[in-house]
């Protein structure tokens, strides 16, 4: 039977999260944390250095798994992405000790430094925007760069959330999508059954009027196949006896 523009959806579509651009920050914030962690933080002298890096790498990981789970649940989808989001806090937290332990400065609003980073965090998301300054920029810039962009990709994925939210609200988990999906094929069965019942009669007295017709053409063509037959024969034996006829005068 076709999909008609009524049939409910059990399953969502997928969503492509490398369009997304909190999840671009979350590539590039991975990135940028474990560059920081070569150039800054000894291999086997601070364990910050894995916390850090399994810190980002888990956002990026959880944002990945959360919009593929979001196809069957929305609740593992909210529930993952909120683990994302948890991550991305530990990592901010980081990069600030950091700052603090190391007495760096953090940038502040109304220096021009501050204004340039906002700017370009705000309007770049791609890994290849900010690559090329991992090897140039300070432990300083490299931490005030990171908590920015921490800040940014947790205010998208806050909006993010909220629409989810809202989709949870109004639409309901798998299992209400299943339900409705279920309820929604018997309802165009039952409906689909009405239908065939209620033209059934009609079909039928259909059929009986094309069985009545069938009968009285087969006996008009019983009838006509006797008298042409009995026309057949008639002139068959006519040519016959004036053959004969036109022997005898011959002889």
């Amino acid at each position: 039977m076709a999909e008609t523009s009524n049939t409910q959806h059990v399953l969502k579509s997928q969503a492509n999260w490398d369009a997304l651009y909190f999840y671009q920050k979350s590539d590039v914030i991975y990135q940028l944390a474990f560059a920081f962690c070569e150039r800054f933080i000894h291999l086997y002298k601070d364990r910050t250095r894995d916390q850090v890096i399994q810190a980002a790498r888990s956002c990026k990981q959880n944002i990945v798994e959360g919009l593929a789970d979001g196809v069957a649940s929305t609740e593992m989808q909210l529930k993952l992405l909120n683990v994302a989001r948890a991550s991305l806090k530990e990592l901010r937290e980081d990069f600030e000790d950091y700052i603090k332990s190391r007495h760096l400065q953090f940038f502040v609003s109304g220096e021009p430094r501050y204004a340039d980073m906002l700017n370009y965090c705000r309007y770049h998301n791609r890994l290849s925007d900010y690559e090329p300054f991992f090897a140039q920029w300070t432990d300083e810039q490299m931490c005030n760069y990171a908590i920015t962009l921490c800040h940014f990709i947790d205010r998208m994925m806050m909006s993010f959330l909220k629409k989810l939210e809202q989709e949870f609200i109004t639409e309901g988990g798998i299992k209400e999508r299943m339900h409705r999906a279920r309820t929604g094929y018997r309802q165009q069965q039952d409906e689909r059954l009405k239908q065939l019942e209620a033209e059934f009669p009609r079909l039928k007295q259909s059929l009986a009027e094309a069985q009545a017709e069938t009968t009285k053409w087969k006996a008009a063509f019983e009838d006509l196949k006797q008298r042409a037959l009995k026309m057949y024969y008639g002139k068959e034996e006519e040519i016959k006896r004036l053959k004969e006829q036109l022997g005898e005068e011959k002889l």
